[in-house]
């Protein structure tokens, strides 16, 4: 960002608060770039008994994950895995337990990770193009984002990790 949203004023990048910010250079003008990081949901979705893997169309051949969606203005993060649930993969949730909360700096998000219980046939969205059903102890965690609350849903559920 080069000039001011709200002025068009040069942007200067100036220290405050312990971080880098980019803040307008006009006296009358207050504003100031915070960065904050993006709320997204991620739902380890249950169906049946065993656990929903997706791959998205974006991603390299092979890789699957939980599925996630960005939190929308005034949703309650518990509405919104129901919502994302049944956007993405068609199933209704009738079971939700919240599993953890995750800084993914890489992302510049914070993930809110909840364990969903669902019922349907699976339809993917056109987010989707693949999916796998997994049991329980085939679910492996990664080192950073959704992978984290694999592995926390794991130890909650006394699986080795």
């Amino acid at each position: 960002m080069k000039f001011c949203p709200q002025c068009k004023s040069d942007i200067n990048e100036d220290e405050l608060d312990g971080a880098v910010r980019l803040i307008c250079s006009s006296t009358q003008c207050d504003y100031i770039y915070w960065n904050n990081p993006i709320p997204v949901i991620a739902g380890i979705v249950e169906l049946d008994g065993k656990f929903v893997m997706a791959h998205n169309v974006t991603w390299p051949k092979g890789m699957f994950s939980v599925i996630t969606g960005f939190l929308e203005q005034r949703e309650d993060p518990a509405e919104c895995i129901v919502r994302e649930t049944k956007e993405e993969l068609g199933l209704d949730v009738y079971e939700q337990k919240l599993v953890g909360v995750y800084g993914f700096d890489r992302m510049n998000q914070v993930i809110i990770a909840y364990h969903v219980k669902a019922k349907g046939k699976i339809v993917l969205n056109e987010e989707l193009d693949d999916y796998k059903l997994v049991e329980l102890n085939e679910l492996k965690p990664w080192p950073f984002g959704t992978g984290l609350a694999i592995k926390d849903f794991l130890i909650m559920n006394n699986v080795e990790v």
